[in-house]
């Protein structure tokens, strides 16, 4: 895993573990030939541009699924076990998440959906879990995928746009699905048609308008978690390469402040996704 040059070390800790397919004849990093088109892990990150679309970034998915199963253990767990006389620390840091989630939703939805409060607390969570990881030493779990053999590996999922997109993209089909359960199609058709300006000339104009901004939903999620997550991973890395009395003094800093942007984030894509569901359900006038 060591790198010649502080640049390799930053591109190295910036890749992610890809797995996928490779063509007949693809000359590999270390000049071997692939005989026919095979599935396999990228060795180098021109190796995983190659691989293309279809191409799985093994270590976001490792990770999530991991941090989705430890969420789910978890609150399991404190439920089994709850109860109302003497409830330990860990039963009053959960009650506290679900009061805080229940006032996210409370202040943020509108109607009358029983799946809202239990798709934000996921949310939440399972984000909040996600970004927590950034919080590990930068070299730790990498050292240890490194002495397995594996070249490259990230575990922070909101740093993969791969990541936060399927996460946006799962909240923008549900808007989809409760525009149209909620107003019927011809009732979502009505609000995409006069919307913002209730007049049939202007139906183009608002439609393209409308389109986009329904369409801007859930890349604007993604991409602000994202881009929050991953600026916070490159200046870890950077400090990472400084000499080690300065690093001391200026990760723990980094680290106590990225407490606070952890849990942020997670806070404000639950917002915000439960503030567009809440739209999603709201009817509108009709000519």
């Amino acid at each position: 895993m060591a790198a010649d040059t502080p640049v390799e070390y930053i591109k190295h800790h910036l890749q992610n573990l890809t797995y996928g397919k490779l063509p007949e004849g693809y000359e590999r990093a270390d000049g071997s030939l692939v005989e026919e088109a095979s599935w396999t892990f990228a060795r180098t990150a021109g190796e995983a541009s190659d691989m293309g679309f279809m191409a799985f970034h093994v270590d976001t998915l490792g990770w999530s699924i991991f941090m989705g199963i430890l969420f789910l253990g978890l609150f399991r767990f404190v439920a089994t076990r709850a109860t109302d006389d003497t409830p330990g620390g860990l039963q009053n840091f959960v009650e506290m998440v679900f009061e805080f989630v229940e006032g996210i939703v409370r202040d943020g939805f509108n109607g009358r959906n029983p799946l809202i409060a239990p798709l934000a607390l996921t949310m939440f969570v399972w984000i909040f879990l996600m970004n927590s990881l950034k919080l590990i030493p930068v070299d730790y779990i990498p050292s240890i995928a490194h002495a397995m053999g594996l070249e490259y590996f990230k575990i922070v999922p909101t740093t993969d746009p791969n990541g936060t997109f399927g996460i946006s993209i799962g909240v923008f089909l549900l808007i989809i699905f409760y525009s149209i359960k909620v107003k019927g199609p011809g009732g979502f058709l009505h609000e995409l048609s006069f919307t913002p300006f209730n007049h049939w000339s202007l139906i183009p104009f608002n439609l393209f308008l409308e389109l986009l901004v329904l369409i801007v939903k859930p890349i604007s999620l993604a991409l602000r978690l994202f881009g929050n997550m991953y600026a916070g991973e490159v200046v870890f890395i950077l400090i990472a390469i400084l000499p080690l009395w300065v690093q001391w003094t200026l990760s723990v800093p980094w680290a106590i402040f990225h407490i606070l942007v952890v849990t942020l984030q997670a806070f404000i894509f639950t917002t915000l996704a439960v503030v567009y569901l809440s739209a999603a359900h709201e009817h509108h006038g009709q000519l």
